[in-house]
């Protein structure tokens, strides 16, 4: 992590935000942590529900069939429940500016010893420099690590890689391992979406941290990219979710 600079006004690269700022961080010799590349999020403007002017990636409803209607689907499919997703939805920021903030906790050692030790494995293939360290820690199947909110296509260090502005992984595990370095927040405690969260700012109301906690989320991200995060209503880079019996279950951005 030595060399990056803390900081500066850099804005992140985020595909909708980039709709309302200039294209101008071609030339700019040097990169913050919120400017990697990696899905598009969405813009604090909430877009028109339709039309031309919908958000990129937005759903558009396809015409109908000429002839077809509501009432053409079978009988039995209109009582089945939708299907959830996968994850619950779990990946999504949680803060609530309603409810009470969940504890921020920086001491390790009051995590359950499946959870330290999978931080643990993490942090130290991170500090490696080699991202084939942490494939056997993202696993394959029904089990793998989500590292997208969408499917990812291929091999999942392969795809890690390509969200790396180096190429090899080297700036991906940078901000894996400065997420893991910061407070953490344990959510949903005794339900089976339970699970210990870093960094905290995934469940506090960004418009409410003090200024002890803003030098901390400006070691991830920058003040620009905070405004904008201020705007969404959340925030919404990386953040890593590890379940009480220790599996990693997510390391997205977005929302």
């Amino acid at each position: 992590m030595s060399g990056r600079p803390r900081g500066l006004a850099l804005s992140i690269l985020i595909a909708a935000s980039c709709l309302a700022l200039p294209l101008c961080f071609a030339s700019t010799p040097s990169y913050a942590l919120s400017e990697i590349q990696r899905e598009d999020l969405p813009s604090p403007v909430t877009p028109p529900a339709n039309g031309d002017n919908a958000a990129p990636g937005a759903t558009v409803p396809m015409p109908e069939a000429p002839g077809s209607k509501p009432s053409d689907q079978p009988a039995d499919d209109t009582d089945k429940p939708e299907t959830p997703p996968a994850n619950g939805g779990i990946t999504s920021p949680r803060a609530d500016p309603d409810q009470p903030p969940p504890a921020v906790v920086y001491d390790l050692n009051t995590l359950p010893e499946p959870v330290k030790r999978m931080h643990g494995l993490i942090i130290e293939a991170c500090k490696s420099g080699d991202i084939e360290k942490l494939r056997s820690l993202i696993g394959k199947g029904d089990s793998m690590t989500q590292l997208s909110l969408g499917d990812i296509d291929g091999d999942p260090i392969t795809f890690l890689k390509s969200l790396s502005g180096d190429g090899d992984g080297q700036e991906i595990l940078a901000i894996l391992e400065e997420v893991l370095s910061a407070g953490y927040v344990h959510v949903d405690t005794g339900t089976p979406q339970e699970l210990y969260v870093w960094p905290y700012f995934f469940a506090l109301p960004l418009d409410k941290l003090d200024s002890r906690q803003r030098v901390e989320l400006f070691k991830l991200v920058t003040a620009s990219d905070y405004d904008d995060m201020k705007q969404f209503g959340a925030y919404i880079f990386y953040r890593v979710g590890i379940t009480p019996t220790g599996q990693w279950l997510f390391f997205v951005a977005g929302d």
